[in-house]
Order: C-alpha cells, then structure tokens, then sequence
C-alpha cells in the first residue's frame, strides 16, 4: 500500500501501525542502534510507482525505516512525500549492483554508490529482522 504523507494524517498514522506495528520505543531504537537508513539514490521503480518519480532529470531519493513487522519505504518526489507499506511476508530483497525491494506487484531499486555502501549495516540488520519475523512461522520439518 503506497500513501501520500505529504501532510500529516491521523488515518495514515493508524493504517500503517495495523499494517507494519507500532514505532520501535526509544530504548529499543538505541539497542538496535537505530532504525533508518541513509538516504539512497532511486535508480528504477516498477511502472506502477512512475508517477511517484521527478518527471523531470532530478536525482530521485528515499530511505527506510524499520518496523515491527514491516517496513516503510519513504520516497520524496519533489516537495511530496510517499510511504510504501511493506510488511515482511510480502518483502522480498535482491542484490543486484545496488539492492531491490519487491513486494505487492512492485519494485524499487537502489543504485550502487557511496550512499548505498554506507548503509550496508542497515539492510544487513533489515535482513536479520525478517528473518527473526519469518522464523516465527517456519512450519515444523515433520510434516
């Protein structure tokens, strides 16, 4: 679900709390040593976000924010703001010169640049934490 955050929305706020969970507390924020990434170049998007993309040859930016059960994918087009919701049964995680999220018929893909290296702690705690939400439902090996 992608949802302009332009302006603050009390509805937004709530939509993405049933999707993704609450923010992480404060405490927990500092034992994780933080929850966003870096801003990262956009370099491609799937053709159904075009319309979220500068029209015009402007460098194209978002970063993401960790959540309990998901993430959020924060994309500024302009002086607009979009949210993609991602919970972790829909995210799917490539690495492919740069890195791509997919999920729910979508795509984002990230170039591979300084300010992508620098958050490569980020995706690799990204990474734990769907794996530590996916283990939750691994179906038992005597079925």
């Amino acid at each position: 679900m992608i949802l302009d955050t332009t302006h603050n929305n009390p509805e937004h706020k709530q939509i993405i709390n049933d999707l993704i969970g609450h923010p992480f507390s404060f405490t927990q924020k500092l034992k994780m040593k933080g929850i966003g990434s870096k801003r990262m170049i956009v370099d491609e998007v799937s053709p159904n976000m075009q319309s979220m993309m500068n029209k015009v040859s402007d460098i194209n930016y978002a970063n993401v924010e960790l959540r309990p059960r998901g993430i959020l994918v924060l994309i500024n087009q302009g002086l607009r703001n979009f949210t993609w919701i991602i919970p972790y049964h829909y995210l799917v995680i490539y690495k492919t010169n740069g890195a791509s999220l997919h999920a729910q018929g979508k795509f984002i893909h990230f170039r591979n640049n300084k300010t992508f290296k620098e958050n490569k702690k980020f995706f690799d705690k990204l990474l734990n934490e769907k794996v530590k939400y996916d283990m939750q439902f691994t179906m038992p090996a005597d079925i």
